[in-house]
């Protein structure tokens, strides 16, 4: 995959790098990263196959920067979760600059959940990931 996204924006710029990677990642894979609640699903297939060829995780940590970040987007949009620049406290506990933030208050990593799901394999499950996450609201799509 052409570009950088191995290094994350910052909280408010997240969005723009979900958007061109889901842009790029549809042109050239047709991958139907459409933000659904079952995009999520094709988020753990597509994780499951880089995991087959057994890659180094750097040689993949792009993508799976790029997916993690599509998650949470999706979690941003489906469930009233907002993105947030992580403190240090919970950056040294999640090992990620940022991640989201549910309705009730809670912070959430999904980027570290895509890494888990490639580092450990199909019990981390990113679609169930969301499926029961706390706090989730009901929320309109944001485009």
């Amino acid at each position: 995959m052409d570009g950088d996204f191995s290094t994350l924006p910052g909280a408010q710029h997240v969005r723009a790098y979900v958007t061109q990677f889901v842009a790029r990642v549809t042109e050239r894979n047709r991958l139907p990263l459409d933000y659904s609640v079952a995009s999520l699903r094709l988020v753990d297939l597509v994780v499951d196959g880089l995991r087959r060829d057994q890659p180094e995780r750097s040689r993949v940590e792009p993508f799976l920067c790029g997916l993690g970040a599509y998650t949470g987007e999706v979690i941003v949009r489906r469930a009233g979760a907002e993105w947030v620049d992580f403190d240090d406290g919970q950056r040294a506990y999640f090992g990620q600059p940022v991640g989201i933030v549910m309705p009730d208050g809670r912070a959430w990593n999904p980027l570290g959940k895509v890494v888990n799901r490639f580092e450990v394999g199909a019990e981390e499950s990113v679609q169930r990931f969301y499926l029961m996450l706390h706090g989730r609201t009901a929320r309109k799509v944001l485009l």
